[in-house]
């Protein structure tokens, strides 16, 4: 029997911890909409916090009007030790939700720095309204500091 280890090198990625986004309230446009993000990336295994300024845009299909709303991602990189800045840059992927009243949606996004990151939604994006969309999703985060 032969065993095979993936190294990071190779594509195996580590949790390294948890990004959690709150977002303004939007109103989607025929061909997309854009959202200011305040978000904050707690490490694994630290208290130690990093405070993001972010924007999202969907470009596709995004038809109606939501509130705020509240996302949450799983955090893989190469190694788990992410620092300072490595969660800055921008993040691309597909995304989908449906909504009338409470509304659940889902983003996996790739990128961060040397596009060496994986946000993988933990659970739905949360937000009330009427909304329709299927649409191609950019995530930009700037760091903000430290807490």
């Amino acid at each position: 029997m032969i065993s095979v280890v993936a190294t990071p090198a190779q594509g195996e990625m580590f949790r390294a911890g948890r990004l959690l986004c709150s977002s303004s309230p939007r109103i989607g446009l025929l061909v997309g909409s854009t959202q200011s993000l305040r978000c904050v990336f707690y490490r694994r295994g630290s208290s130690q916090r990093y405070i993001y300024a972010g924007r999202i845009r969907r470009v596709g299909l995004d038809l109606g009007v939501t509130g705020s709303g509240v996302l949450s991602w799983a955090v893989f990189a190469k190694n788990s030790r992410i620092g300072p800045g490595t969660m800055r840059g921008s993040y691309v992927g597909a995304s989908g939700n449906v909504a009338l009243g409470p509304g659940f949606g889902a983003n996996v996004l790739i990128g961060g720095s040397r596009r060496s990151v994986v946000l993988q939604p933990l659970s739905t994006e949360r937000a009330i309204g009427v909304n329709l969309a299927a649409t191609v999703t950019h995530l930009t985060l700037g760091e903000r500091g430290r807490r």
